[in-house]
């Protein structure tokens, strides 16, 4: 299924900066948006009084049967912090270690890496007017806090690429350092099978998981790369290091980090096999290696991913079943494997 071609309807007043502080592309489609909106608003409305009901009283939010499904139909953007601070385990890191995020950057610097985080600050979000260095706040200094706190206490991992544009997600969402801080600890240091460390053992091996499912489950997309000779890393390797941020449309992308602080790392493979499953008689198309890579590029945009709330139904459905004991070991084979060619 080729992504939908709409041609753009920019409305008199339509304004260029979403929610979020990120300039609308010059080709933004206002008509389709405005559509999608309109229901999803609905929504929205709905989902917001269940929540307001679920979240009343000062009780700690627990991973219960209902917070799941609550979650999976997406968290309102008012309660979103608190929610993710609860399921990811955050909040009760942040309260057992007071004052921690305080003394990490009142302690003893890093000049490699504080060079390293200031040489990403400009290339993190130039299409966000909040991130720029004329905004009243700046975002980059609360940027550079939270990453320069991380590096300090996870010095294994210290900084890579791609934890930029994670890390910024968090601040626009919890408007907090703190917050973003142990956010960033939770996905990091507990929920994604070490991604960001100097040899990214496990962004390759979730790599090699995705193939694995794609032969299990598309087989026809699977022989159409091998065949190629396409290495999986080329088309996806950015939809793993920064957690679909910059990839799919931003309201999209959180409904994604919804289910992933709530329940770990296999909703990455949901979406990704969701996309593929989807588009699958557009990319079987290809008939070359850049055609492919193009191919891939294009399944992330248009109305499919931009109608988030039917794209999390599909997430939940499109795929099939997808045990954690699948993913597992297929991770404990893959893993093996990466270690064999070393």
């Amino acid at each position: 299924m080729q992504p939908a071609d709409r041609s753009p309807a920019v409305p008199a007043h339509g304004p260029r900066v979403d929610p979020y502080g990120f300039e609308r592309p010059e080709d933004f489609d206002y008509a389709a948006y405005d559509e999608f909106l309109s229901a999803y608003l609905a929504v929205l409305t709905r989902r917001a009084l269940k929540w307001s009901r679920l979240l009343q009283g000062d009780s700690g939010l627990r991973r219960t049967a209902t917070v799941k499904r609550y979650v999976r139909k997406g968290i309102p953007l008012e309660h979103r912090a608190r929610v993710w601070l609860a399921v990811s385990g955050a909040q009760a890191q942040m309260e057992q270690n007071p004052g921690y995020y305080q003394r990490l950057l009142q302690g003893e610097g890093k000049p490699e890496l504080e060079e390293a985080i200031r040489t990403d600050l400009n290339r993190t979000f130039p299409d966000n007017v909040r991130f720029r260095n004329t905004a009243q706040p700046c975002l980059q200094k609360a940027l550079f806090n939270v990453l320069l706190a991380y590096g300090l206490h996870n010095q294994g991992v210290g900084y890579c690429q791609g934890m930029n544009f994670i890390a910024g997600y968090l601040i626009l969402i919890t408007k907090s350092e703190e917050d973003s801080f142990w956010l960033l600890d939770a996905l990091i240091g507990r929920i994604l099978p070490d991604y960001y460390s100097p040899a990214m053992l496990g962004l390759k091996m979730d790599q090699e998981v995705l193939a694995e499912l794609v032969r299990m489950k598309l087989p026809a997309v699977a022989t159409l790369l091998d065949g190629h000779g396409v290495l999986w890393t080329l088309v996806v390797s950015r939809w793993f290091i920064c957690l679909f941020v910059d990839i799919l449309p931003v309201e999209t992308v959180l409904r994604i980090w919804d289910c992933l602080f709530n329940e770990g790392s296999k909703i990455i493979f949901r979406v990704a096999l969701t996309l593929i499953k989807q588009h699958q008689a557009f990319i079987l198309e290809a008939t070359s290696v850049p055609d492919i890579c193009d191919k891939f590029k294009q399944i992330t945009s248009g109305s499919f991913v931009m109608e988030c709330h039917t794209f999390m139904q599909k997430v939940f459905s499109e795929p099939g079943s997808l045990s954690m004991t699948t993913i597992t070991r297929l991770r404990e084979s893959c893993r093996a494997a990466l270690l064999a060619q070393r």
